[in-house]
């Protein structure tokens, strides 16, 4: 096996290459959102950031924040997971403009319609990066259906790591800021490569020191 080290550090290039996939995953994903939404949606990539998995809960506001989850499993050439989370209330808006419905402002619950909506949202930015990263590296990646928790970032990420046997120490981070229509939004995708997998994937984009 090869010996990232730990804690990771990255160097600025090859940020500056993870970077580039996450620009060009999230201008795929507003075109992909405006589409499904029917209005216009921009959306950029403010951060991004390799984290130790311990930081992760920390980063979406603590572990007893209420998101929404969306998660699957990634087999192919990079093996790994993808967790996208989105705070409730940045949810709501989606969906209400998404449906056409109001939802309560303290409510967790969604509904049918609404779950397949943040599902739906979920496979479109996931499968948006999953592509830019493809392009960019020539490596396959095939990901499971997407399953979608509304819980607390705790909660999820327990059963994220112990549910799914997820063994990765550190996550490729990329928080994304959203606008549409006077209303705006955040999202965090973490990326947990298996270990060879980000050695493989930082080698193809020719950045593996």
């Amino acid at each position: 096996m090869i010996e990232l080290g730990y804690p990771l550090s990255l160097t600025g290039v090859q940020l500056d290459a993870l970077r580039e996939v996450g620009n060009i995953g999230a201008g795929n994903a507003a075109t992909a959102l405006s589409q499904m939404l029917n209005m216009r949606v921009e959306m950029s990539v403010p951060e991004v950031q390799m984290l130790p998995i311990s930081r992760v809960a920390a980063t979406v506001g603590g572990a007893d924040t209420y998101v929404a989850g969306i998660y699957l499993q990634i087999t192919g050439s990079a093996p790994g997971s993808i967790l996208f989370l989105l705070p409730l209330a940045d949810a709501r808006r989606l969906v209400r403009a998404l449906l056409k419905e109001n939802l309560r402002d303290d409510s967790i619950c969604f509904g049918e319609l609404g779950c397949s909506a943040l599902v739906e949202l979920g496979n479109i930015m996931t499968g948006s990066f999953l592509n830019a990263l493809g392009m960019f590296t020539s490596l396959k990646y095939i990901p499971t259906v997407p399953s979608l928790c509304l819980d607390m970032v705790g909660a999820i990420l327990g059963s994220v790591l112990h549910s799914h046997g997820v063994d990765s120490d550190t996550v490729f981070f990329i928080k994304t800021d959203f606008r549409y229509q006077g209303d705006c939004g955040v999202g965090y995708l973490f990326f947990l490569p298996e270990a060879e997998a980000l050695v493989e994937i930082l080698n193809s984009l020719g950045v593996f020191k």
